[in-house]
């Protein structure tokens, strides 16, 4: 696309764009609710009148509703206007399911607040040309439509905008429809270099637009990435002669980062650093019976040391800290960290400000509980007592963070404190840093998890943990990637220290190996915690959660030896973020198609981004099958929607499994054999045949 004045090249990239032209006035205050041409659900679009959202890099699909009474032709046109106040126009094309709904995909790259509206017309040229072919083939109104066309071409040679060569034109063409010059006539309205003019420049009537309608651009990490989460301490802890642990620290955890970034990971998250409080600590597996050296929950925040603005003894110093966020970003990591809004007993707040907490009948305060589970080393932050109090200590720690060089904060149980409260943080942290990236680690309802994205949340965790079935797979990943992405990002985490699912805790390590290549492929951002590599797979009886739980004590893992003996995921997931870096419709989340099988467990879908996005000026296209049973091998027909990546139904193209390295000619209907021991999932690349 060439660059237009004014507007950096990276600033969109669309096949669509045409050039700009005064648009209709928007809609006054007062006026109809209807324009002349109906424009009607618009999108992107956000519940409760929030801005949209997109990262940096997303191809975007714009869409409305837009139709006219009687048989006239509509033109849509969509009008942006970029962070730095450049507008530019967008020709919509109409889609062919009978929804009058249309649509263009446009790749924004500028961060920043972009403004967009929808611009509906009569398209006169458009009308004539159909009119004209239709009835003058059958000699109706021949004279009729010859005079008509002949004025309209005169209207548009008028128009002092279109360059002067095409006004030349258009007025020989009007010259040249004699009334009765219907071979003249079915020529003109039959010419492609005509159409594409006004195309390109159409001659409009009755137009007619939305309100203009805000989106925010966030930088490519708030919609991309690979996440590994670790536990600073148990890196590099070692267990003394008298069987004592000593610490890992940020020194020797920065030993790991290198194993991390070689697996191809790009975000490293780290739990709290903070002191932790001793007053009920936690033993092992959640235990109210600590042992000597128990280090307890890091999520127990505070102690004589300091809160939430401090660092663990143990781990360092704040220096110490800064050195371990520089060799992260060294390897290519950008350290996030969890920003955990709740006190141990021991926690500074709790003298200074007992009015941050909520105080019981009896004088005490209250413990965090989440039935049936309960937190007696953690106190639950009261926001009503004190809000301008205990809002404006959470934004000064924030803002130390991000002085300390983390510009992602994992944000623990954001629905257990008031919405209101995540909207003016995220606003504020963002209008002074748009840089800075907030995913909420928010299990609940779908409702709160929504409404947690619309505010701000850049990402969120989501139910894909639970969701295993080949049903429940397509239903969830076709809502995450067209119904709610418009403002929300899911973060497909295949595990968390709190979570260890069924699926892992029985499906062996085919298991692990199917969720891995699911997560990895079916959204932009997904991520592990430490030790999935390892198929750690033992659960506390009755729970979902790893027995000897990372939480209550150390952890020592043999990584290198491990892979040595064969016994490690890490080529698996060193592989997977190899294909993701080199599949740019890996990278997109709104561009999901679910296909079909014969077998209720094997899942199947793609990812396609046009040859217009790619920025290699080929396709690409990336097609899943997946056996979601780890215990079996299965065999069925898939069955695919070939035209969602150009090939008609019926041709045969060629695929190669990025695992295997395997090759196959494929077409709209295939055979596969799935082996959930050995190969339970294709990743296949297409090739189109020339």
């Amino acid at each position: 696309m060439a660059a237009r004045a004014g507007i950096r090249p990276s600033a969109l990239r669309s096949p669509a764009e045409i050039p700009l032209r005064p648009g209709a006035a928007a809609p006054a205050e007062g006026a109809l609710r209807t324009p002349r041409i109906p424009l009607i659900g618009g999108r992107p679009s956000v519940p409760g009148g929030f801005p949209a959202k997109a990262f940096s890099g997303e191809v975007v699909p714009f869409s409305v509703v837009a139709f006219r009474e009687g048989h006239d032709i509509i033109g849509v046109h969509l009008r942006l206007t970029s962070p730095d106040g450049e507008e530019s126009l967008h020709r919509l094309t109409p889609r062919k399911d009978g929804t009058d709904t249309w649509s263009v995909d446009i790749e924004l790259g500028a961060q920043g607040r972009w403004m967009y509206r929808f611009e509906a017309f009569a398209d006169d040229y458009a009308t004539w040309a159909h009119a004209a072919e239709l009835k003058v083939a059958a000699g109706v109104d021949v004279p009729v439509m010859a005079a008509l066309g002949a004025e309209l071409l005169t209207r548009a040679a008028a128009e002092k905008d279109r360059p002067a060569a095409q006004r030349k034109r258009l007025l020989a063409d009007a010259a040249a429809l004699a009334p009765g010059a219907a071979a003249t006539t079915i020529a003109l309205a039959t010419d492609a270099e005509l159409a594409r003019i006004f195309a390109d420049r159409p001659v409009v009537s009755l137009q007619s637009s939305t309100a203009a309608q805000s989106l925010i651009v966030e930088r490519t990490a708030a919609g991309v990435g690979a996440w590994y989460e670790f536990f600073p301490r148990s890196e590099g802890a070692r267990r003394l002669k008298n069987g004592t642990v000593k610490s890992g620290t940020f020194r020797t955890a920065a030993k790991r980062l290198p194993a991390v970034a070689a697996m191809g990971f790009d975000v490293l998250y780290i739990v709290p650093i903070h002191p932790i409080g001793t007053t009920n600590r936690k033993g092992r597996n959640n235990t109210l019976v600590t042992e000597p050296g128990d280090p307890g929950s890091p999520y127990a925040i505070g102690a004589a040391e300091g809160g939430h603005d401090a660092i663990h003894p143990d781990l360092g110093t704040a220096q110490d800290f800064r050195a371990f966020v520089r060799a992260a970003q060294g390897e290519g990591l950008e350290v996030a960290l969890d920003l955990a809004l709740q006190a141990s007993p021991d926690h500074p707040w709790v003298t200074e400000h007992p009015e941050w907490f909520t105080t019981l009948p009896d004088g005490s305060i209250a413990f965090a509980e989440n039935p049936p589970k309960k937190y007696q080393d953690i106190y639950p932050i009261n926001f009503d007592n004190d809000p301008a109090g205990i809002y404006a200590e959470v934004l000064r720690i924030v803002r130390h963070w991000v002085a300390q060089g983390v510009k992602i904060f994992r944000v623990d149980n954001p629905h257990t404190k008031p919405l209101q409260f995540w909207e003016w943080l995220i606003a504020t942290i963002n209008h002074e840093d748009p840089d800075v990236i907030f995913l909420a680690e928010a299990f609940t309802r779908p409702a709160v998890m929504r409404a947690l994205a619309a505010v701000g949340f850049q990402q969120s965790y989501s139910y894909f943990t639970w969701r295993n079935t080949k049903a429940e797979l397509e239903e969830f990943l076709t809502s995450v990637s067209h119904e709610t992405s418009d403002y929300m990002r899911p973060n497909l985490f295949v595990n968390t220290h709190d979570i260890l699912t069924e699926y892992l805790q029985f499906g062996g390590r085919a298991a692990y190996r199917i969720r891995a290549c699911i997560a990895a492929t079916a959204a932009p951002v997904y991520g592990v915690y430490a030790g999935y590599e390892l198929f750690e797979n033992v659960a506390r009886p009755g729970s979902e959660e790893n027995n000897d739980n990372e939480k209550y004590e150390y952890k020592f893992r043999d990584w290198e030896g491990e892979e040595e003996r064969g016994d490690s995921l890490a080529p698996l997931l060193r592989r997977l973020n190899e294909i993701r870096q080199q599949h740019p419709a890996l990278r997109q989340l709104r561009n999901f198609s679910a296909h079909w099988s014969d077998d209720d467990q094997v899942l199947v879908y793609s990812k396609h981004l046009d040859a217009a996005f790619t920025g290699s000026g080929d396709d690409d296209t990336i097609i899943v099958v997946a056996n979601v049973d780890p215990h079996s091998v299965r065999e069925t027909t898939v069955h695919l929607d070939t035209t969602v990546w150009g090939v008609p139904l019926g041709d045969t193209f060629d695929v190669e499994d990025l695992l295997t390295g395997a090759h196959w000619t494929w077409s709209d209907h295939n055979y596969v054999r799935l082996d959930a021991f050995t190969e339970p999932v294709h990743i296949l690349k297409v090739r189109k045949r020339a």
